[in-house]
């Protein structure tokens, strides 16, 4: 290794944000590379994923996952080289995904690491539509929301890492399917890059209106990863037995006190009631892990098919990161974000 590769760059928690992350919330230092210990590999990050999910891990709170510490490494998939080896199941050169963080070098005994192919010709495809988001998106919208072909499939965040895949997998299903996005680029690219019947640009002043127009009989499945008011709008669209696989809730993650405006609570919850809806939440690895190899094996194959289109955001160099995730949480990015480090 060069005198260089000897240091590893990483970025921490500098401090906890209160509301939206700002440049000061994160850390880039550069610290020394550990020697290896017996059993231990050396991974060299190649690609980071970048995914809403990190903002609830910045704050100190109860979740389904623990928070960072501050001065800790944020946290993050990654696809790394083995660098050194002296774990007898990896060598050097071996492509893994793993969950290194955001940094350069990272430290592992191989028990999280998933072996890859070693020439595979688009690696960062692991972090998103072969990597978590997919595998989201796939179970979340086949599981949950069952779809069934001639339904109205409405999904929120329509270009993004999860939302992208949602609404091309129900079209494979048969559905008609109802994208919402944030500007005229990101509906155009839904649906003509990625197959939707229709996009409602969330930021018009009439998108309520527009949904309904676009949803004239109703609404069957409604994939939600941003609540707010796409939330709003959706809730009287929705049909009887409608179902609602929820995995994130993007448009609330920087508040610091309860959102202005009146209680739509128990209008929600008597339209629930009524209409005998199923709302689902659900985290992916802890629901459905087991289920990953077959994810990868139905993916790659509609992917290899031209079946389901990739829609990637790469954004050169470690350094970048935090930019491009506050970019993420204002809904800069189209398609999955990663970080080419």
């Amino acid at each position: 290794m060069s005198d260089y590769a000897k240091q590893n760059r990483r970025i921490v928690l500098n401090s906890r944000p209160d509301g939206a992350p700002r440049p000061d919330n994160f850390r880039l230092e550069t610290v020394d590379i550990p020697e290896l210990a017996a059993g231990e590999v050396l991974l060299r990050t190649e690609y980071l994923s970048l995914d809403p999910y990190m903002r609830g891990r910045m704050n100190d709170g109860p979740s389904y996952a623990p928070a960072v510490a501050v001065g800790d490494v944020m946290v993050g998939g990654t696809v790394s080289r083995v660098e050194q080896s002296k774990n007898s199941g990896f060598a050097e050169g071996d492509r893994v995904l793993g969950y290194s963080g955001w940094q350069d070098f990272a430290v592992s005994r191989g028990t999280d690491l998933i072996k890859l192919d070693a020439n595979m010709p688009h690696p960062s495809w692991a972090l998103g539509v072969l990597g978590m988001p997919g595998f989201t998106a796939y179970m979340g919208l086949l599981e949950i929301g069952q779809p069934k072909a001639g339904e109205t499939v409405v999904v929120a965040a329509a270009t993004g890492a999860v939302g992208s895949v949602v609404g091309q997998i129900a079209k494979l299903k048969g559905c008609r399917v109802v994208g919402v996005a944030g500007g005229a680029e990101k509906c155009r690219i839904a649906r003509e890059e990625l197959g939707f019947d229709e996009c409602i640009d969330h930021r018009a002043s009439d998108f309520a209106e527009q949904l309904a127009a676009a949803c004239g009989d109703g609404i069957d499945v409604y994939f939600e990863s941003v609540g707010g008011k796409v939330f709003d709008a959706v809730t009287p669209l929705l049909n009887v037995k409608a179902r609602i696989p929820l995995c994130g809730l993007i448009a609330n993650y920087n508040d610091t006190e309860p959102p202005a405006g009146p209680d739509l609570r128990p209008q929600l919850m008597m339209t629930m009631l009524v209409k005998r809806i199923k709302m689902q939440g659900f985290i992916i690895f802890d629901d459905y892990g087991p289920r990953y190899n077959e994810f990868v094996a139905e993916m790659e194959k509609w992917v290899r098919e031209g079946k389901v289109q990739v829609n990637e955001d790469i954004v050169d160099g470690l350094e970048n990161a935090p930019e491009a995730f506050m970019g993420l949480l204002k809904g800069n990015n189209s398609g999955k974000l990663v970080i080419r480090v």
